[in-house]
C-alpha cells in the first residue's frame, strides 16, 4: 500500500520528490514506485542492472549501496526546498547516525536562532526490514537501536512513529511528507501484516498518536485490572493475541488495551511538543495498575521516556533483549519475551486476584512456549496457529 502511495506522490511531483534507498527498493517491497519512475542511472548499463525498475537519467529513485552517500544526497536535496523519503534496513540505518545527529543539530539552531532561515522539507526515514522478521539474515540484522539515538536530539526537531498497520502507515507517511523542519522516523516492517483499523479510524488514531482500542479492551469504562500497551506492528499483534488468550481463560479480567503510534506521546508535555500532560497520561495508563508494555525496540527506551510518570513503578516493558540467531519469527519473539504467551503470563503474575486462579492457565502458557520452540527447531517454521493467527472479535 505504501508503494502505491509513493508511486502516486512521484507521479504528481516529478521534479520535486525523490525516493532514496541502498539498492533495496524491491527488497523493501517498494518496487511499485517503478510504475511512476525508474532508477536514476548515469553509467553504462548491463541487462542484469535492471531489477524491475527501468534505468534513466531522469529516474526519481536514487539507489546506491552506501547509506551515508544517500543521506548526504537527501540532506542537500531538501535544502533546495524539495521533498523525499529514505527507506533502509533497520539494522543499517546506524550507518548514518552521525549524519542524522548533525542535521538535527542544524535544524535546531536554524529554527531557534536564525529567524531569516526559510523552513525546509523534513528528512523522512522509513526504517524497515525490522528486527522481528530476520529469520533468514539472523543476529547481524537485529538492531532496533536507532530510536535511542533519535530520542537524544532536541524535541523540537525529531518525531518517531510506529504505525500498527498499513492504514496507519499511510496516514503517518502522508503527514510526514507534508511536514517541514523535522527528522521523521517511521518504523514499519516490509512483510505483510494484519489490518486492524479502517482508513478513517486510522487517521483519527494517528492524529491522537496514542489511544485506547475499545474493541480490544474488556474494561468497558470501568477501572481496569491491567493495562496492556504496545508500540510497533509485531508488538501490537502479539499484544492482541495475548488479550485473546486472557479473554478466553480469565473471563472476568478487566483489560485496557492501549496502542502508541507517536512514541513521544509517552513524554510529558513540558519536555516534548507531542507529549501528554500527566493528567492525560494517568487517565490512559492509570495511577496504580500494572502496565504490560510490548515494545518494538529496547525496553529501556520506554522507561527513559516515562521515568517521571506517576505509575512508572508499575510499567513492565517487554522489548528486544539482544538475543537472536537464524530463528523463526515466533521463536525470536519468545527468546526476547515479546510473544503472546509470555505477555499473558506476565499479566497473570501482576494482577493479584488472578495469581492463584490463573495457575492452570499459566502452566498451559508455559507448555505452549516449549512446544512452539520445539516445533520451530524441528520444522523450521512456526506452527500454523501462530502463522495464521487473526483477531477474531
Amino acid at each position: 500500500m505504501l508503494a502505491t502511495f509513493l508511486r502516486d506522490v512521484i507521479r504528481r511531483n516529478m521534479t520535486r520528490f525523490r525516493l532514496f534507498g541502498p539498492d533495496e527498493t524491491a527488497s523493501n517491497k517498494l518496487d511499485g514506485v517503478y510504475e511512476a519512475s525508474g532508477k536514476r542511472w548515469l553509467a553504462q548499463t548491463l541487462p542484469e542492472d535492471e531489477d524491475g525498475g527501468a534505468l534513466s537519467i531522469d529516474g526519481r529513485v536514487m539507489e546506491m549501496l552506501s547509506e551515508h552517500t544517500l543521506e548526504g544526497w537527501f540532506e542537500g536535496y531538501v535544502l533546495t526546498g524539495r521533498h523525499g523519503l529514505f527507506a533502509t534496513y533497520e539494522a543499517f540505518v546506524h550507518v548514518i547516525d552521525s549524519m542524522f545527529n548533525q542535521h538535527a543539530k542544524w535544524l535546531e539552531k536554524s529554527k531557534t536562532e536564525l529567524d531569516w532561515r526559510a523552513p525546509v522539507p523534513s528528512i523522512n526515514l522509513l526504517i524497515t526490514s525490522l528486527v522481528w522478521r530476520q529469520d533468514h539474515n539472523g543476529f547481524t540484522h537485529q538492531d532496533p537501536g536507532f530510536l535511542d539515538v533519535v530520542t537524544n536530539k532536541s524535541p523540537g526537531v525529531v518525531r518517531i512513529y510506529l504505525p500498527p498497520d498499513a492504514n496507519c502507515l499511510l496516514s503517518v507517511a502522508d503527514h510526514c511528507l507534508r511536514s517541514h523542519d523535522y527528522v521523521n522516523v517511521i518504523v514499519a516492517d516490509k512483510q505483510p501484516h494484519l489490518q486492524y483499523l479502517n482508513m478513517q479510524d486510522a487517521m483519527v488514531h494517528c492524529a491522537k498518536g496514542i489511544g485506547i482500542w475499545d474493541w480490544a479492551s474488556t474494561d468497558q469504562g470501568a477501572e481496569p485490572d491491567v493495562v496492556i500497551a504496545c508500540a510497533g506492528d509485531i508488538a501490537t499483534m502479539e499484544a492482541l493475541a495475548a488479550v485473546e488468550i486472557l479473554k478466553a481463560n480469565c473471563a472476568d479480567l478487566k483489560i485496557r488495551f492501549v496502542n502508541v503510534v507517536d512514541l513521544f506521546r509517552l513524554m510529558p508535555d513540558t519536555e516534548h511538543p507531542h507529549g501528554l500532560s500527566h493528567r492525560d497520561f494517568d487517565s490512559i495508563f492509570t495511577r496504580d495498575k500494572p502496565v504490560i508494555f510490548n515494545f518494538h525496540s529496547y525496553a529501556s527506551l520506554v522507561h527513559k521516556l516515562t521515568y517521571n510518570r506517576t505509575n512508572h513503578a508499575n510499567m513492565h516493558v517487554h522489548g528486544y533483549r539482544e538475543r537472536g540467531n537464524i530463528n523463526t519469527p515466533f521463536e525470536l519473539a519468545i527468546i526476547n519475551g515479546v510473544d503472546r504467551y509470555t505477555l499473558a503470563i506476565d499479566v497473570i503474575d501482576r494482577v493479584p486476584r488472578i495469581a492463584s486462579s490463573g495457575a492452570h492457565t499459566k502452566e498451559w502458557l508455559k507448555n505452549q512456549i516449549i512446544e512452539s520452540v520445539r516445533y520451530a527447531h524441528e520444522e523450521g517454521i512456526d506452527r500454523d496457529e501462530i502463522r495464521d493467527w487473526t483477531w477474531k472479535d
